[in-house]
């Protein structure tokens, strides 16, 4: 059996209230301008399944789950945000959760091998970021939040792209998945940020839960065991 047919056999079956939970909400989500509690269930109903996902991979206090907590803590984080920002009022606080749930992939990730120019390279677009939405941010907590939530979010995808852009580690294909959902969640965030402070775009919401969605799947397929027989070729 193929490495991708074994992918598909030992981690498809638990990813189907992923994909169910994620077509409710498109199908039936009430709309982005109309904040209710059974919006929000909607919306964080994808994110808790993957955190079964993570749990059924495994999951102890031992040292080799400790990078699958670190990613379910994340996802944990990152579920009380998406329940904050179905409510306009709560940005900031969504935002701060948000950045709790980097914080974690971060430190899942971790800083070996450093990569030091793909860093630098992302601070420069951080950098660049921050100065193009800071003319727009009001009040007291907008101009220093988002700042710092971009460093964050920068930060992440550069170890999560470091993780997988090593010797040693360049051919697991869950390697792989956190970096493409590193730079997925990225993308979805720049659209939050350019629909919320720049500019109106077309059909944001669907953009933004589909990359969202995509992004948080690539991260907790990452907790996925490689080693056993998964490994492309």
């Amino acid at each position: 059996m193929n490495s991708v047919s074994l992918v598909v056999k030992n981690v498809g079956p638990k990813l189907v209230p992923f994909f169910k939970t994620v077509a409710i909400y498109f199908v039936i989500s009430p709309s982005a301008d109309n904040p209710t509690i059974f919006r929000t269930v909607l919306k964080c109903l994808p994110i808790i399944s993957l955190m079964l996902f993570v749990l059924l991979q495994g999951m102890s206090f031992e040292e080799k789950f400790k990078y699958s907590r670190r990613i379910l803590i994340g996802l944990v984080f990152c579920c009380f945000g998406d329940a904050f920002l179905v409510w306009p009022s709560y940005f900031e606080v969504g935002m701060m959760a948000f950045a709790l749930g980097h914080m974690n992939y971060i430190l899942a990730f971790g800083f070996e091998p450093l990569n030091l120019s793909i860093g630098m390279a992302l601070l420069a677009l951080n950098v660049t970021g921050i100065m193009y939405f800071l003319p727009d941010l009001s009040g007291s907590i907008l101009p220093v939040g988002v700042p710092i939530y971009i460093l964050l979010l920068g930060t992440m995808l550069w170890r999560a792209v470091a993780h997988f852009n090593s010797i040693k580690v360049s051919k697991n294909w869950n390697k792989a998945c956190a970096a493409i959902g590193g730079i997925l969640f990225v993308l979805s965030d720049l659209v939050i940020g350019l629909n919320m402070f720049k500019f109106k775009i077309n059909h944001a919401e669907v953009i933004i839960m589909s990359t969202y969605y995509a992004a948080q799947l690539g991260i907790s397929l990452s907790v996925v065991d490689s080693s056993q027989h998964l490994t492309v070729k």
